[in-house]
């Protein structure tokens, strides 16, 4: 499951926009059988008997296909077809009304362009273009049924008012071409404006937002940093003092080695604050993440002794992995990563952290041997703050995401899935370095 830059959201709103347009729809439906029925009972149409009953069927069609388009909206599924299919249903029922009220040359056309607002509010673009394509489609098919004989006009009408030669139906059908046409354009053009400027505002507020929590956090992580790291130092120097004295008995030195674990735990917790507040932009380098790997993994290793976790590096020897990313963050991801799968691990569980080189793209796997995240939870496991466990900050995984992010212009991913011992794969992507050119790593932290 593709997580963080790659994830694509869901379009929520497609589901408000089919709600609103299908309130609309009844309210025209509405205003057109009150019309319909105002002017039958002045004996304005009386007359026409047949065309009433196509009129009234279409428009009852129309209710019933609207309470349909309610009961799909309810459910909350197929959304995307449904609006493909209001599209198409709309633009035949106003074929019917066209078909009644003066064929070729009736006013009620300018409904297949109604329809292409319709289908730009929708869809966008490919909506707008897909209802004048049908509409214009249908019409003409309109057009030359009347022109060829395979449609009649209505029986109770007068069948001179309908234009069946071709002098007479090439005007209506090129302006009326044009003018869906040219609603078409207009209204799939703003759509996808809007589109397009609601995304980026979307964007911009959630920066916004990030930038003042960021900030927030930043002063209170730049606080305790003070005043925790201070007294913390105190507390591993003189633990590590004290588990050297021989007077101790074996109880007192696994009490001591709880101490300085948990206090190395907390030192962590206020190294990942301060790395999820101070925000620096990669530095784009030619690095060699097999041998970057390996010590995270000796480092790793050395740090899991406490919890009987075995971490085992799998991939290449080095200079045959080199990716362009920033050498120290994807570092902080490897070790943010790690840590998390070992705290995830029973005792005697293997960690294992695999590099694999292809040939566009070098992946970084960690696999542990934990109970796993469920699948409603991977959405979430990078969220700051939140954690699966019942012990821990949540703020190492939020670390990795937004490093990942940052490294997103040069193509990195970051991923989880199902491992193959039942744990969690957490995979992250590069792009693989095209010079050959390898830049020496930075001492580690």
């Amino acid at each position: 499951m593709e997580l963080g830059i790659r994830s694509p959201s869901p379009d929520h709103s497609l589901a408000g926009r089919i709600a609103w347009i299908t309130g609309l729809r009844l309210a025209f439906l509405v205003l057109l059988l009150g019309a319909t029925a105002t002017l039958y009972l002045q004996g304005e149409l009386a007359r026409y008997p047949f065309s009433l009953r196509v009129v009234f069927v279409t428009i009852g069609s129309g209710f019933a296909l609207a309470a349909l388009y309610a009961a799909v909206l309810r459910s909350g599924k197929r959304l995307l077809p449904l609006a493909w299919s209001q599209i198409a249903l709309d633009q035949i029922t106003w074929t019917a009304i066209v078909y009644v009220s003066g064929g070729a040359s009736s006013g009620a056309t300018s409904f297949y362009a109604l329809t292409c607002l319709v289908g730009a509010i929708l869809v966008g673009l490919r909506g707008a273009a897909f209802a004048a394509a049908l509409g214009i489609g249908i019409y003409s098919l309109l057009c030359a049924g009347f022109h060829f004989g395979w449609v009649h006009p209505p029986p109770d009408q007068d069948a001179a008012s309908y234009a069946v030669q071709t002098a007479q139906l090439i005007y209506p059908l090129l302006v009326n071409t044009l003018g869906v046409t040219v609603v078409a354009l207009l209204g799939g053009y703003l759509a996808e404006r809007l589109r397009l400027t609601g995304g980026a505002l979307q964007a911009a507020t959630r920066r916004a937002f990030e930038a003042e929590r960021l900030a927030v956090l930043g002063r209170i992580a730049a606080a305790l940093a003070h005043e925790i790291r201070n007294p913390l130092g105190s507390i591993t120097g003189s633990i590590e003092m004290l588990q050297e004295s021989p007077s101790l008995t074996d109880d007192d030195k696994r009490l001591c080695a709880i101490v300085h674990r948990e206090a190395r735990r907390l030192n962590d917790l206020v190294g990942d604050m301060l790395d999820l507040s101070k925000r620096r932009p990669p530095t784009a380098q030619a690095t060699d993440v097999a041998a970057l790997a390996r010590e995270v993994v000796a480092l790793a290793a050395n740090a899991a002794r406490g919890s009987d976790v075995r971490v085992r590096y799998e991939g290449p020897p080095s200079e045959s992995a080199l990716a362009r990313c920033d050498g120290p963050q994807i570092r902080q991801v490897l070790w943010n990563l790690v840590r998390n799968a070992i705290q995830a691990s029973s005792a005697g569980a293997t960690v294992v952290v695999r590099v694999e080189p292809q040939e566009r793209e070098v992946t970084l796997a960690v696999d542990d041997q934990g109970p796993g995240i469920p699948q409603g939870e991977r959405a979430r496991i990078f969220e700051d703050f939140f954690t699966t466990r019942t012990h821990g900050a949540g703020i190492g995984l939020a670390v990795v995401r937004r490093i990942v992010e940052d490294h997103a212009p040069m193509g990195a991913g970051l991923s989880v899935e199902k491992a193959g011992g039942g744990g969690a794969s957490f995979r992250v992507t590069l792009s693989r370095d095209v010079t050959g050119l390898r830049r020496s790593l930075p001492p580690a932290r």
